[in-house]
């Protein structure tokens, strides 16, 4: 394996120093001027490059290729969750997703069809981020990063933290075929993303902001949104076990 588990740890425990003073901002937008640009750049690289590829991608890919690729990575992914399952003292959670990826590889061919669903067990939504929001870590600001697009620090270092962990790294030892796969997920979500875009409106900053930062508090609150674009009550998905 490329990276012990000695490493990982130094690794988070690093990036966790540099980010700490900046941790006491966690709610406001304090680098929202500089935000702007990157968006801006952001967009420009979007409609130059990657969207005319997602729209090639989406109009030339059968929908079940793409089904099965999405479910064999998502399969691996399976393996972060329950390593960040066990980090959060969820020890059913862990067991659950333990479960999935046995279950899919075996019975669902390398995890290309999701039998694990159809059978009642479903995805632990997770990342790192979302444990060390567990571990009582801030938010902190608000971020958008070239390329990459929206982040708090605390879903930064959690992504980050989360690919040390990736299963892809220690299953495939190729450069190559990992960061393949990374692009290609990439491609993927931007694919899924086509439909969405005449949803936003407003100012598109504020929109995609506000957007993120919800989805991150769903996942950290277990499923429970607060719709702050409507009045509607609170919606809760799931239970915590």
């Amino acid at each position: 394996m490329r990276n012990s588990f000695i490493i990982l740890i130094r690794q988070i425990a690093a990036g966790l120093l540099l980010v700490i003073p900046m941790l006491a901002c966690a709610n406001d937008d304090p680098f929202e001027s500089i935000n702007r640009e990157i968006l801006e750049f952001n967009d420009s690289a979007d409609m130059d490059i990657l969207r005319p590829i997602a729209v090639a991608y989406e109009e030339t890919v059968p929908i079940p290729a793409r089904r099965a690729l999405v479910n064999a990575y998502d399969n691996l992914t399976d393996i972060n969750a329950a390593i960040n399952a066990v980090f959060q003292g969820r020890p059913g959670k862990a067991v659950k997703s333990t479960g999935r990826v046995l279950i899919n590889t075996t019975l669902g061919l390398l995890g290309t069809i999701d039998v694990a669903s159809d059978m009642g067990i479903a995805r632990y939504e997770t990342d790192f981020g979302h444990t060390l929001a567990r571990w009582g870590v801030p938010e902190g600001p608000y971020i958008v990063v070239p390329f990459l697009g929206p982040y708090t620090i605390r879903s930064g270092v959690g992504d980050i933290t989360d690919s040390f962990m990736s299963a892809n790294d220690y299953l495939v030892d190729d450069d190559v075929i990992t960061w393949g796969s990374r692009g290609w997920r990439a491609l993927e979500t931007r694919a899924n993303l086509l439909d969405a875009e005449d949803l936003i409106s407003g100012d598109r900053y504020v929109f995609i902001r506000d957007a993120y930062l919800q989805s991150r508090e769903a996942l950290v609150n277990d499923g429970v949104v607060v719709d702050t674009f409507s009045d509607f009550e609170d919606e809760e998905w799931d239970e915590d076990f």
